[in-house]
């Protein structure tokens, strides 16, 4: 026979380290399973790769050189060893590579299969076209969004791509997410902002103050609106007399800027009909307050000659009309309120000043009579009086403070002591060998017990197993009384008799009895007949 056969190796062996291939045939590297094949250089050393445990292929200089594209058949032949991924190595591996190469990148596309778990993570499918991808947006990215993501919804998602290990999936983990269409107006918002911000039409030196007293305002809204409504309202109850001239307008919509801006030309070009100017519109969206962030629009408000009030959308809501108007409403309503506010307070001020004239009064009066009164004796005596007061109180205070200092002085050292005192106690090497006994004592019962229980079930174990053999043992039919009888034809042959005429008179036989053996000679063989 050649050489012996090795036993195949098992997989609980490979994981340990044992049956590994040999080395004495080794077989040519195909380098094109690892890497893709680059365009071969003439006279460039190639390098060679080899397998080193489970850390993967290194490559080191060898002294093997790339063939010439005309020799394909001089193929290098180098040893290595075959590495054999688990799918959890290769997996991992895979995701640090894609994680490694796509750590932060945006990605625009729409919702599909959108859900959010009871845990708070929202898991959805992002589409564009046939192709689609996997994202995850967990609960701490999730509780910031300013939106409520749907089906259908065209979104720009920032994160990182990532693989769910007990999937093998390739997913996006998202920490931002924001809707495609109000992310590319909020970024025309801030980049036309930026761009008046240097013009210098937002600086607040060229913003006028509003008249005090206006006769006439003009209000630049739509008219069939309940804005025009609450700002009537406010000035009926604020100044009745106050007259107000209402340029119809489109506050929504693609004409939104041109119609506002044609109502500040007009009122400019006719500088005696009003003395300010209310922008005014409800609130909406961005979408819908986006024709008031337009630089027409924010061009024609800078050049007006007369104060413009901007009153536009909630007190959360901002605009370039805002930033470039003399002055910024929270609501319509209260710039009707800013806008009336001299007049409506004329009575609060002239009260204001009328009591500030008598408590300006009294006061002079109040100043005198002290001053009169500390030139008496008695008022001296007072004023020593309230000085030894003021010392004896000060000794009071001075004693606190001591008591206090030494109270708290004493208490620190106490505590230090104290906690010293239990760590100390908690290191008694008494109390240690005390529970290191009860540890030992614990331990050593359960031992005796475990193996007592051991040695009782091996002995019924052995004691049925004897009970088995001795009840199948051929010895035990011997003990009863049988015996085998052999016909003995010498020291290394006997025959098992099982009929007498198998042994003739004048032979010898030899009968095995349960204890010890017998020899004897034939001499008369009788058969019993049935």
């Amino acid at each position: 026979m050649g050489e012996k056969e090795e036993k195949p190796p098992t997989l609980a062996s490979l994981r340990a380290g044992r049956g590994k291939p040999r080395a004495a045939k080794p077989a040519p590297i195909q380098t094109d399973l690892f890497f893709a094949p680059e365009p071969t250089k003439p006279d460039v050393p190639r390098p060679a790769f080899e397998v080193i445990g489970k850390s993967g292929i290194t490559s080191k200089e060898g002294n093997l050189a790339a063939a010439p594209a005309h020799q394909p058949s001089e193929a290098p032949s180098l040893p290595t060893q075959r590495r054999i991924w688990t799918v959890r190595d290769l997996v991992i591996d895979i995701r640090q590579q894609v994680e490694g190469g796509y750590p932060d990148l945006w990605v625009e596309g729409e919702i599909s299969n959108y859900r959010a778990a009871p845990s708070g993570h929202v898991y959805f499918t992002l589409k564009d076209g046939d192709a689609q991808l996997p994202v995850v947006l967990f609960r701490r990215q999730s509780t910031l969004l300013r939106f409520r993501p749907a089906d259908g919804l065209a979104v720009l998602v920032r994160g990182r791509i990532s693989i769910y290990e007990s999937r093998g999936q390739l997913q996006l983990i998202a920490e931002t997410l924001e809707p495609r269409g109000a992310g590319a107006l909020q970024l025309a918002f801030e980049q036309l902002k930026a761009r008046l911000l240097a013009e210098g039409l937002f600086d607040a030196a060229r913003k006028r103050s509003l008249p005090a007293f206006p006769r006439c305002v003009g209000v630049i809204t739509s008219p069939t609106g309940a804005v025009i409504r609450d700002i009537v309202n406010v000035v009926r109850r604020r100044h009745a007399r106050l007259n107000l001239l209402v340029y119809p307008a489109t506050m929504q919509g693609a004409s939104c800027c041109t119609s506002v801006a044609a109502g500040i030309r007009y009122f400019n070009n006719n500088p005696s009909l009003v003395d300010v100017i209310i922008l005014a519109r409800g609130g909406g969206s961005i979408e819908d307050l986006s024709g008031f962030n337009d630089e027409s629009l924010a061009q024609a408000i800078a050049a007006s000659e007369i104060p413009i009030v901007s009153a536009i959308g909630h007190e959360t809501d901002f605009t370039i009309a805002d930033f470039v108007a003399d002055l910024r409403a929270p609501t319509p309503s209260a710039a009707a309120e800013l806008v009336t506010a001299a007049q409506h307070r004329i009575e609060e001020r002239i009260q204001a000043l009328a009591t500030r004239v008598h408590r300006a009064g009294r006061f002079h009066l109040m100043h005198a009579r002290q001053r009169y009164a500390r030139l008496s004796s008695e008022s001296v005596l007072n004023r020593l009086r309230d000085a030894v007061s003021r010392r004896d109180q000060r000794i009071d205070e001075l004693s606190l403070r001591l008591n206090a200092a030494t109270t708290r002085t004493l208490r620190i050292p106490a505590q230090r002591v104290a906690a010293l005192t239990e760590r100390l106690r908690r290191q008694n090497i008494s109390i240690r060998i005390a529970a290191t006994q009860r540890r030992l004592q614990t331990t050593t019962e359960r031992l005796l017990r475990t193996s007592t229980r051991a040695l009782t079930v091996n002995q019924t174990r052995l004691s049925r197993a004897t009970a088995q053999l001795e009840a199948l043992s051929p010895l035990a039919v011997l003990s009863r009384g049988y015996a085998l009888v052999y016909l003995y034809e010498g020291a290394e042959k006997s025959i098992l008799l099982r009929s007498a005429e198998d042994a003739a008179p004048g032979q010898t036989i030899r009968a095995r009895l349960a204890q010890g053996t017998l020899t004897a000679k034939v001499s008369d063989n009788k058969t019993i007949e049935d």
